[in-house]
């Protein structure tokens, strides 16, 4: 077994606690032919071939996939833990990361556009980690914090003109609509969801999570 991932009883609490309430609070409003999790429709994919993914463990290994918001506070609990899985299972699981911006959440797809134009010079994971280490500064604000995601941009050494560029190209939000529409289809009603293999994940608590984890890739 491989469920020997060290968490506090306090993380376990908060990570229970804050997703089971977040994902009451972020639901979005409903689409006309949206499956709950449970049925999810086959036509959509889980992931596309070009999904962020930010550990590849190749062909056979098992895959989770997460679809965030980065304004999310529950997407926030469960980074660390997100992180923890992560190394814990290096070179055995795939982790591939999909928007799902919160409509209720004034600056959650100007992140994810930020990211996603960093994205476009190869700093997916440099420009998703600075999100949640900033959280707490920037969200449940209502200005926009463009600005501040800029100067994260810069921070970073990205090319400053292909960045404005990304940003202001309309493509780029279609690219993070495109997957805030695939969850819709697939049933997401908040974040984080997760989905195993191409199946949805109901996370009830941190070590039930570890659990679908470590019997997928012991399977």
């Amino acid at each position: 077994m491989r469920r020997n991932v060290i968490l506090s009883l306090l993380l376990i609490g908060v990570f229970a606690a804050v997703v089971a309430i977040a994902v009451q609070l972020t639901r979005p409003a409903s689409a006309p032919g949206v499956t709950d999790a449970a049925g999810a429709s086959s036509s959509v994919p889980v992931a596309r071939e070009d999904s962020h993914v930010l550990d590849d463990a190749g062909e056979g290994a098992p895959v989770l996939v997460e679809f965030l918001d980065f304004e999310c506070e529950a997407c926030l609990a469960a980074y660390p833990l997100v992180e923890q899985v992560r190394e814990q299972y290096a070179g055995e699981l795939t982790f591939v990361v999909r928007y799902f911006p919160i409509d209720g959440h004034a600056n959650s797809m100007t992140a994810a556009v930020a990211v996603e134009a960093a994205a476009q010079q190869g700093r997916f994971e440099d420009m998703y980690t600075r999100m949640y280490q900033t959280q707490t500064e920037w969200g449940e604000q209502q200005e926009s914090k463009a600005p501040l995601f800029r100067e994260f941009a810069q921070e970073l050494g990205l090319d400053m003109d292909a960045y404005d560029a990304a940003v202001a190209d309309p493509a780029t939000q279609q690219r993070v609509e495109r997957d805030r529409q695939d969850g819709l289809a697939l049933g997401v009603q908040g974040t984080p969801t997760f989905f195993l293999d191409g199946e949805p994940v109901q996370v009830t608590s941190a070590e039930d999570f570890l659990a679908h984890i470590d019997a997928a890739v012991n399977d």
